[in-house]
C-alpha cells in the first residue's frame, strides 16, 4: 500500500504541473489584446479552444486518476488511468484506459491470460490509496513476496454492492471483457448492442463514445458525438459520465430536444403516436409540400397599380414543373426553388409588359425616322432593371409568388396538417379515416403543445423545405464576410499555414501524442466564426449539423420516423444502437432490430450481445424472468452476477388502505436502506394520489417533473419515466394495472421490476397472477397495516 501511495502521489504531482501550465497559457491567451489580422485571430482562437479543452480534461481526471496496475510476463508493470501522463522525457507514467496497451487490463482471464500475471485495482479516496484488489491470473508464477502482498475482495463486486447516488457513474475501473469488446469495436457502420436489464448497455455506450473520441479525435472533435436518450430525466441521469471522462465534444439529448428551439416531453396518445411514427408519414409530408407548389386551374390574373397581367394555366404549370424538375435534379429543398419561380414569373411579366409597350409604340407615328431607328430609340428609353424592380415590389406580384410557390415553415405546415381534416384527406389518402382522425389536434400545436412524436415530423418537413430566404440571406452574408476576411488575409496565407503548423506541433507536444496534428485540421477548425462556442451549443443550434457518430440508448423505443431523423443527422451512418426489444414499451417502438433499422440501413448492421446482469440480484431476476416468460418473449432474462440478495416481497392491500400502506412501506424501506435511492413505480393514473400520500410522510418525494428527481430520497415514476434508471430499492404499485395500461404492458412491468439493485417490493390490490407464483415473492404485512388489510 505504501509503495502504491508513493507512485500515486507522483502521478498527481505531474497532473498538477500539466494543469497549471494549461491554465496559465489559457490565461495569457484570453487577455485583452489588439488582434489586427486574420492570422492573429486564428492563433488566439486556436489557443483558447485548445487550452480550455486541455484544462478541462486534466481537471476531470482528478477524480480517480489512476485505478489499475498490470503485471505481465514480458514487460515492467504499468499503471492505467483516466488519461495518459508522461514525464518531461516523454516516458509513460500512466496509460490512458482507451489506449491499445490497456486492452489486456479488461480482457485477460485465467483461461486466456494474454500474458498478464496480476491485475491490480487501485481504489482512491481523494488522492489517498484506500484499498487494493488483486486479480491473480497466474498464481504459480508469483514469488513469495508477491503472494504476501495480494489484496482485496474483487473490484467488481465492491462496485456492485455500493449504494447508488442518483447519477450514473463511470466504470473505467471495472469494465468486463464482453463490455470492452463492444467499447473498442470499429466505428464504421451500425453496431447494435443488445442486452437485458442491468447488463451495462448504457454505460458501455458512453464509454464507447469516450473511446471513439480518443481514438478518432481528429475526425470527431469537429463534428462531435450525439447521444440520444429516451427522456429528459434519463439524459440528466447520464450527463456526468462523459465530462467525468474528460470528453466535452458530446451532445446529450432526448428525441424531444433534437429540433432547434424546441424542447418537449409531451407524449401523444398511443393511436396518434403510432400514426406519426409510421414511415407513411414521410409520403404524407412530401405530398403536403407538393400541394403548396401550385398551378391554379384556369391560370391567374395579376393586377398592379399600372397594369394587368395574365398567367394562363399552361404558363403556371410550366413554371411549377420547371422548379420541381430543378429541385429533383439538384436535390434542393422547396424554399430554395422559390427564387427560380420568382425569376420565371418576372420574366413572363416583363415579356408581357414589353409586348404591351411594343403595341403602344406601333401606334405612334414618327414620320421623320425610319422603323429601325424608332425601335432602337424607344427601346433605349425602357429601363429594364427599374421595370423589373417595380414589378417585384408590387404587392399583387408578391401575392402571386405566394400562391404559386410560397415559402414554407415546418411548424406552420405541420400545424395545418394536424388541425385541418380536409388537408389531411387530400395529402394522406394512404391513411385510413380513423388514422387521419387520430392526428387531429384541438388544443393547438405551438409552443408547449408540440409532442415528442412531432419532432421527427418537423425535422422531416425542414429537410423537405429548407431554410427561409431570410435565413439564406443571413447565411450568405456571413459567408461573404468570411470570404472578405479571407481575401484580406491572402498575402498572409503562407505565414498563416506556417504558424498553424507550429500551433499543431505545440498541440501535439502538449497532448503528448505520438503523431503531430495536421496543420490543415487546425486551419479548418478555426476558420469557423462560431468555433469558440462549445460544440454542443453549436450543434443543437443548427438543425442540419452532421455528427461524426450517434449513440442511441433505449433504441427499441424509436419510431421509424425518428430513425429517419437520426440518419439525416449522421450521414455516414456511424452509429451505436443500444437497447432490448423485450423492454419495448412505446406504441410506435420496435418489435425487432431488423424492422427498426431496415428502412435506414437495410441489412448493413452488426450485433453484439451483453449477457450478464450487473445491476440486480438473482432473486430479483427470477421475478423478472417470470414477467418475461408471461409476455411471450423469446428472450431469457440475463443471468445475475450476484446470486444472493434480499428476497422480493409483496403486500396485498384493500383499495382504501393503499395510500397509507404505501407511505408506511416506503418509510420502512428507506429505514432499511440507510443511504441509497428508492423509487416507487406505478401506473400513471395512480401518480397524483400516491405522491400526495407519500409527501405526508416523506417530504423529499419527487416526480419526473422535478429537476431534482434524481437526487431525491424517493422518486415516484411511471415505467416509461424509469426506463434506463436504477435504484437501490424499488416498490412497484399495482402491477396488474401496469400490464393492462397498454398493449405492451408486460414490457412496462419488466422494466419496473428490473430497476432495483438490491430490494424489490410489490404492493397490489388484486391477487398476483398465477404465473408469478413460481417466483420467490414473499407475502408479508407491516405491523401497522395488518389490522387494516383484509388479506396477508
Amino acid at each position: 500500500m505504501t509503495a502504491e501511495q508513493g507512485y500515486v502521489s507522483a502521478l498527481f504531482e505531474r497532473l498538477d504541473a500539466l494543469r497549471d501550465h494549461a491554465e496559465g497559457t489559457l490565461a495569457q491567451a484570453v487577455k485583452p489584446a489588439q488582434v489586427r489580422t486574420h492570422q492573429g485571430q486564428l492563433e488566439r482562437d486556436a489557443a483558447v479552444r485548445h487550452y480550455s479543452e486541455r484544462a478541462a480534461r486534466l481537471s476531470a481526471a482528478e477524480h480517480g486518476l489512476v485505478f489499475g496496475r498490470l503485471d505481465s510476463d514480458d514487460q515492467e508493470p504499468f499503471y492505467i488511468g483516466r488519461i495518459g501522463l508522461y514525464d518531461e522525457e516523454y516516458d509513460p507514467l500512466l496509460i490512458d484506459w482507451r489506449a491499445p496497451a490497456a486492452t489486456r487490463f479488461y480482457r485477460a482471464t485465467p483461461m486466456d491470460r494474454l500474458g498478464v500475471r496480476r491485475r491490480r485495482h487501485i481504489h482512491l479516496k481523494g488522492r489517498r490509496v484506500a484499498r487494493l484488489d488483486d486479480d491473480v491470473l497466474a498464481l504459480d508464477d508469483l514469488d513469495d513476496a508477491e503472494r504476501r502482498h495480494l489484496a482485496g475482495e474483487g473490484a467488481l463486486l465492491a462496485s456492485l454492492n455500493s449504494a447508488r447516488t442518483g447519477r450514473m457513474a463511470d466504470i473505467v475501473a471495472t469494465i468486463q471483457a464482453e463490455q470492452d469488446t463492444v467499447i473498442r469495436s470499429d466505428a464504421d457502420g451500425v453496431l447494435v448492442v443488445d442486452g437485458g436489464p442491468g447488463t451495462g448497455k448504457t454505460v458501455v455506450a458512453l464509454h464507447r463514445a469516450a473511446y471513439l473520441l480518443y481514438t478518432h479525435r481528429e475526425r470527431l472533435s469537429g463534428s462531435g458525438v450525439l447521444v440520444v436518450g429516451p427522456n429528459a430525466t434519463f439524459v440528466r441521469y447520464i450527463d456526468q459520465v462523459l465530462p467525468g471522462l474528460g470528453e466535452t465534444d458530446v451532445v446529450l439529448a432526448s428525441i424531444g430536444e433534437l429540433y432547434p428551439g424546441l424542447s418537449t416531453v409531451r407524449a401523444d396518445p398511443a393511436d396518434a403516436a403510432i400514426v406519426k411514427g409510421s414511415l407513411r408519414m414521410a409520403t404524407v409530408l412530401e405530398h403536403a409540400v407538393a400541394t403548396r407548389q401550385r398551378a391554379p386551374i384556369g391560370g391567374m390574373t395579376i393586377v398592379t397599380d399600372r397594369d394587368e397581367y395574365v398567367l394562363d394555366d399552361q404558363t403556371c404549370r410550366r413554371i411549377r414543373d420547371s422548379a420541381r424538375e430543378r429541385a429533383a435534379r439538384n436535390r434542393q429543398p422547396h424554399n430554395r426553388m422559390r427564387r427560380y419561380v420568382v425569376r420565371d414569373v418576372l420574366d413572363e411579366l416583363m415579356r408581357q409588359a414589353l409586348q404591351k409597350l411594343d403595341a403602344v409604340l406601333e401606334g405612334v407615328d414618327v414620320p421623320e425616322m425610319d422603323e429601325d431607328e424608332v425601335d432602337q430609340d424607344l427601346a433605349s428609353l425602357v429601363d429594364h432593371d427599374a421595370l423589373r424592380q417595380e414589378l417585384l415590389s408590387s404587392s399583387a406580384v408578391q401575392e402571386a409568388f405566394d400562391i404559386l410557390w410560397p415559402e414554407l415553415e415546418p411548424e406552420l405546415l405541420l400545424a395545418d396538417i394536424l388541425t385541418d381534416p380536409h388537408l389531411r384527406a387530400d395529402v394522406a389518402p394512404q391513411l385510413s379515416a380513423a388514422e387521419r382522425d387520430a392526428l387531429q389536434r384541438s388544443d393547438g400545436v405551438a409552443g408547449d403543445h408540440w409532442t415528442a412524436s412531432d419532432v421527427p415530423l418537423l425535422d422531416e418537413i425542414a429537410s423537405l423545405v429548407g431554410p427561409l430566404d431570410a435565413a439564406l440571406e443571413q447565411a450568405a452574408g456571413q459567408h461573404a464576410r468570411a470570404e472578405s476576411a479571407r481575401a484580406q488575409a491572402t498575402e498572409q496565407q503562407r505565414q498563416i499555414v506556417a504558424d498553424a503548423y507550429d500551433v499543431a506541433m505545440d498541440m501535439a507536444i502538449d497532448e503528448e501524442v505520438a503523431m503531430p496534428v495536421d496543420a490543415s485540421v487546425v486551419l479548418a477548425r478555426y476558420h469557423d466564426v462560431d468555433a469558440s462556442a462549445p460544440l454542443a451549443e453549436r450543434a443543437l443550434r443548427h438543425r442540419d449539423w452532421a455528427y461524426g457518430h450517434v449513440i442511441v440508448d433505449e433504441a427499441q423505443e424509436l419510431s421509424p420516423m425518428a430513425w429517419r431523423m437520426l440518419a439525416r443527422k449522421c450521414p455516414t451512418l456511424s452509429m451505436t444502437v443500444v437497447g432490448d426489444i423485450a423492454q419495448t414499451g412505446s406504441a410506435d417502438g420496435a418489435s425487432s432490430w431488423a424492422r427498426a433499422l431496415g428502412d435506414v440501413v437495410g441489412g448493413k448492421w452488426r450485433q453484439a450481445r451483453l449477457t450478464v446482469n450487473y445491476r440486480s440480484t438473482q432473486p430479483i431476476m427470477a421475478v423478472a424472468g417470470d414477467v418475461l416468460a408471461a409476455s411471450g418473449a423469446d428472450e431469457e432474462a440475463p443471468r445475475a452476477v450476484r446470486e444472493d440478495g434480499a428476497p422480493p416481497w409483496s403486500i396485498r392491500v384493500v383499495e382504501e388502505d393503499l395510500h397509507d400502506v404505501l407511505a408506511e412501506t416506503v418509510h420502512r424501506e428507506r429505514t432499511a436502506l440507510g443511504a441509497g435511492t428508492l423509487a416507487v413505480i406505478l401506473p400513471l393514473p395512480r401518480l397524483d394520489g400516491c405522491v400526495a400520500a407519500l409527501r405526508t410522510r416523506e417530504p423529499g418525494v419527487r416526480t419526473a417533473d422535478d429537476q431534482d428527481v434524481l437526487d431525491a430520497p424517493v422518486a415516484v415514476l411511471t415505467p416509461e419515466q424509469a426506463k434506463g434508471l436504477e435504484f437501490d430499492a424499488t416498490v412497484v404499485v399495482a402491477p396488474d394495472e401496469i400490464v393492462a395500461a397498454s398493449r405492451r404492458g408486460f414490457a412496462d412491468l419488466y422494466v419496473a421490476v428490473t430497476r432495483p439493485t438490491g430490494r424489490l417490493g410489490i404492493l397490489h390490490t388484486a391477487p398476483l397472477p398465477a404465473w408469478w407464483s413460481r417466483g420467490d415473492i414473499r407475502s408479508r404485512a407491516t405491523a401497522a397495516a395488518a389490522g387494516a388489510m383484509g388479506c396477508p
